[in-house]
């Protein structure tokens, strides 16, 4: 069976295209995952058990030019969180009065501070919500679903931090 020429002709058209923008160097904005942060050192105002701070700690160490510093006072910048919040209610209920659906949010509210104790961000709130069914059958398996939801929020969460520190004018 012979492939028309009409076809034939888009598919080598797609080809070049393809091979050309490959050529030419083209990636997807951030797709390299680095980020010139205005300061060379930082500490991160989490406490040890954090699993928020431990993940931004991991993503900002793989970050070429940034050191987290343990003490504040030897730090370019602070990072401070003012606020974190996980939250849980109830989005749905079928017609018997049970619940079918919850609202799962993730607050967090953070400032930045210079050396001198002057805000470079002042304080920023990021929320972030997913929607979770619920069915009282599988009820270990919502929990679990759950917890992974709130695991992609916080991955989330540490990338748009990471932007907005990125972002600080110095």
């Amino acid at each position: 069976m012979r492939a028309s020429f009409p076809s034939l002709m888009r598919a080598v058209c797609a080809l070049l295209l393809v091979s050309s923008l490959a050529a030419c160097g083209f990636k997807l904005r951030g797709s390299n995952g680095s980020y010139n942060m205005p300061f060379q050192t930082i500490h991160l105002g989490f406490g040890e058990a954090s699993s928020l701070g431990n993940e931004l700690k991991r993503n900002l160490r793989a970050i070429d030019n940034v050191t987290i510093v343990t003490k504040a006072e030897g730090a370019q910048a602070r990072f401070e969180v003012v606020s974190e919040a996980r939250n849980k209610a109830v989005l749905s209920l079928n017609n018997l009065g049970r619940v079918r659906e919850y609202l799962l949010s993730y607050t967090v509210v953070f400032q930045v501070r210079d050396a001198s104790g002057n805000l470079l961000l002042g304080p920023t709130e990021i929320t972030l919500h997913r929607n979770l069914t619920f069915s009282e059958e599988v009820v270990l398996a919502k929990e679990g679903e759950e917890a992974l939801l709130y695991r992609d929020m916080q991955s989330d969460l540490v990338q748009q931090i990471i932007r907005r520190l990125a972002a600080i004018k110095a």
